[in-house]
C-alpha cells in the first residue's frame, strides 16, 4: 500500500470526509499545507456538501489534478484543456472500476445495492492518482506551484 493511501485511510479514521482524506494525503506535492487542503475541500464531502452528488474522493482527484497541472497563469491561462483532459481520464478510470462517480449511486441510495464503500472510493482515488503520477500522465509544474 502506498504511503499516500495509508495517510488517506488514517485521515478518514481521524474524521476527515472523503475529499479531505484524499487531498490532504497529496497536499505536499503541490505546496499546500494540510490545513489549507483540509479547509478548501471541506464542502466537497458527502457528494458535494452532503447532497450525494459527485463523490468526495472523486472531487479530490479533480482538485489534485488541477493543482498539479494548472499553469497558474492568471493573466493568460493556457492549461485548462490539458487539466480537463486529465480530469476526464481520471473520471473514466473511476467509472470503469465502480460504474459511477455519483455518491448516491456508489452508496446504493435508492437501490439498496451499494457499488462501493467510502473507504473503497478513497482507495480507488489514491490508486488512480498514484497510477497517473507514476505513468507521468500528470506533469507537475513545480515552478508554477506556490511554495
Amino acid at each position: 500500500m502506498s504511503d499516500r493511501k495509508s495517510k488517506a485511510f488514517q485521515n478518514r479514521k481521524n474524521g476527515y470526509n472523503c475529499a479531505q482524506a484524499v487531498i490532504c494525503a497529496y497536499s505536499e506535492l503541490f505546496g499546500l499545507s494540510e490545513k489549507d487542503a483540509f479547509r478548501v475541500s471541506e464542502g466537497f464531502g458527502g457528494g458535494m456538501g452532503g447532497m450525494k452528488e459527485t463523490c468526495g474522493a472523486v472531487s479530490a482527484i479533480y482538485m489534485v489534478l488541477g493543482l498539479l497541472n494548472s499553469d497558474g497563469a492568471l493573466e493568460k491561462p493556457s492549461s485548462k484543456a490539458s487539466t480537463y483532459s486529465l480530469v476526464q481520464q481520471a473520471a473514466e478510470k473511476f467509472k470503469n472500476k465502480n460504474k459511477s462517480t455519483i455518491c448516491a449511486q456508489l452508496k446504493g441510495i435508492g437501490t439498496g445495492k451499494p457499488l462501493r464503500s467510502c473507504e473503497g472510493c478513497i482507495e480507488d482515488a489514491c490508486d488512480i492518482l498514484d497510477e497517473m503520477l507514476k505513468s507521468r500522465e500528470i506533469v507537475q509544474k513545480e515552478s508554477k506551484i506556490a511554495p
